[in-house]
């Protein structure tokens, strides 16, 4: 079985933040510049919330809002679900498909470690198939 921190291990374990007052554009601009789906809120270190592309787009844009004018703590998901680095691939897939979330902040004795998506879950899992593959074709041909 596969963990979390095998994702992170190969993901790396940068988490990109903003803090609850920042205005949705600054958000939004930093998620372009860094080609991220999704922002950490932190507050005094703590985490407290989550925004996603999905929040500007339903929360923001379809309920007229200005992103210059909005800050980011209007929009963003409060309290959002979290998993540790022990918590295996399948309870993530698990709740990530359950819940209806893409991004899941990974936390550890209470601290912001870092961020797996549904695509970091979707690449591990090939990898893992692949090799899974590779050992089985090896064992039938007798190598």
């Amino acid at each position: 079985m596969k963990y979390v921190q095998d994702i992170l291990k190969t993901k790396g374990s940068v988490v990109y933040s903003v803090e609850p007052h920042v205005m949705v554009y600054s958000a939004i601009e930093q998620m372009c510049d860094k080609n991220i789906g999704g922002l950490m809120i932190v507050e005094n270190g703590k985490l407290v919330g989550i925004f996603t592309e999905r929040d500007y787009a339903r929360k923001l844009i379809l309920k007229g809002k200005s992103s210059k004018d909005t800050p980011i703590k209007d929009l963003m998901t409060p309290n959002p679900f979290t998993v540790t680095p022990q918590s295996s691939i399948e309870d993530c897939m698990k709740l990530m498909a359950g819940k209806h979330i893409r991004h899941l902040p990974v936390e550890e004795n209470g601290k912001l470690i870092g961020m797996i998506s549904i695509g970091d879950v979707v690449k591990h899992i090939i990898e893992d198939q692949k090799s899974t593959i590779a050992h089985l074709e090896q064992y039938i041909a007798g190598q």
